[in-house]
């Protein structure tokens, strides 16, 4: 069984490069071997059309997001051959996207880059914006993927939403009863000893949701952008849960093990654990508690010194299609950003649309809170919020 990459995030231990200010829209050149594509620019910098490939795309990937499987026909098509490098974990991207010449991704024309390295991304000027104009497919995704607060700021993309997947609670049917429809099921001491979370410092963020609605008074309206008080109040609960906790896991295959093993009754894990277990006749069910839920999605981001740009808009503007999107989708394991795959999914394996929920109405999608960088500017005029630093911090401590 392969191992998925993403609860990976925070695993590996990498040293922070200091944040500095946000890139200004026009940031990062304009020429056809190394501005935003070989077509007309505008006086920001961003192109206006999209020239002929350059021959070759070199990507930070997750594993499998650019798959022979649905790349190979990209790659005949454009003439862009593209050269893989696999991360294992958002620092890992962030690393790599800072190595060299000061940044800027130099080596690499895109990142497929999660909610919780984006900003961070940004922030650093190893991306730059992209006109999302020429990528079609765009107008079609999901409301809440055109412009998510992880790869828009000011109104300026740095990318396109790719795929995307929720963090949901599951349990087992036979030992927890009844159903649960809150996350206070991962902090109740009935269930101590079989509990597993993911092992990340965004799972705070879930713990900050739980209290948003649980406590209003502490008056957290954005899990990510926690002062110093809604931040210790959220810890502190973290801390008191670690007591329950069987598991912490690094990938969700071995939280979706621990379940299959029967060493945990209920945790916090995604979608396609559900499916894959239960086609195991594993007794468990999932649900997307009433205080709401967090999840992850990826963009396909512009390294600020691309020297391929021509090829990776071609990338953005063909993974974005409804039928490459069901193919990745179905390859890794996600959910598409463009709803437009449905049929698509289903085509390729039945029922696999509502399996994961990407035909679900709108109220579902607003539920989500998607994964972002914690900064310490939180738009109030103030820098008075905890940072990626702290919650790193935080979570070592909780966890150690």
């Amino acid at each position: 069984m392969r191992k998925r990459r993403r609860s990976a995030v925070f695993a590996a231990v990498v040293a922070l490069a200091a944040v500095t200010s946000f890139l200004a829209a026009g940031c990062g050149g304009s020429s056809s071997s190394s501005g935003g594509g070989g077509g007309t620019t505008t006086a920001s910098g961003l192109p206006q059309s999209i020239g002929k490939g350059e021959g070759s795309l070199n990507v930070i990937e997750w594993p499998l997001y650019t798959d022979p499987s649905f790349a190979k026909k990209f790659e005949q098509q454009t003439g862009c051959i593209i050269h893989r490098k696999d991360a294992g974990s958002s620092n890992q991207m962030v690393a790599l996207m800072r190595q060299g010449g000061g940044g800027g991704g130099g080596q690499w024309d895109l990142v497929s880059a999660s909610g919780d390295a984006s900003l961070r991304l940004i922030k650093g000027g190893d991306v730059k914006p992209v006109n999302v104009k020429l990528i079609p497919s765009w107008n079609d995704l999901i409301p809440e993927l055109k412009s998510p607060q992880h790869n828009t700021v000011d109104g300026v993309h740095y990318g396109v939403s790719v795929q995307w997947g929720q963090n949901i609670l599951l349990f087992n049917t036979k030992k927890v009863t009844p159903a649960p429809t809150s996350w206070s099921t991962i902090y109740d001491s009935k269930y101590k000893g079989q509990i597993t979370i993911p092992n990340n410092p965004i799972q705070i963020a879930d713990a900050a949701l739980y209290l948003s609605k649980t406590q209003p008074s502490l008056g957290i309206t954005d899990p990510y952008e926690l002062t110093k008080d809604q931040f210790d109040a959220t810890v502190n609960l973290l801390k008191q849960q670690r007591k329950l906790v069987k598991l912490y896991w690094v990938y969700d295959t071995d939280g979706r093990s621990a379940f299959a093993n029967g060493d945990v009754a209920v945790g916090a894990i995604w979608p396609n654990d559900t499916i894959a277990l239960q086609q195991q006749n594993v007794p468990v069910k999932q649900v997307a508690p009433k205080e709401g839920t967090t999840g992850w999605a990826d963009t396909w981001m512009l390294a600020a010194k691309a020297k391929h740009p021509n090829c990776a808009y071609l990338w953005m503007k063909y993974v974005t299609t409804p039928q490459v999107q069901a193919q990745q989708a179905l390859k890794f394991g996600e959910t598409p950003a463009n709803p437009k795959a449905c049929p698509y999914m289903n085509k390729i394996q039945a029922g696999s649309c509502a399996k994961y929920h990407l035909d679900a109405p709108a109220p579902y999608y607003k539920s989500i809170r998607f994964w972002k960088t914690p900064v310490a500017d939180c738009g109030n005029g103030k820098s008075d919020c905890m940072d990626y630093n702290a919650w790193q911090s935080a979570w070592t401590e909780i966890t150690g």
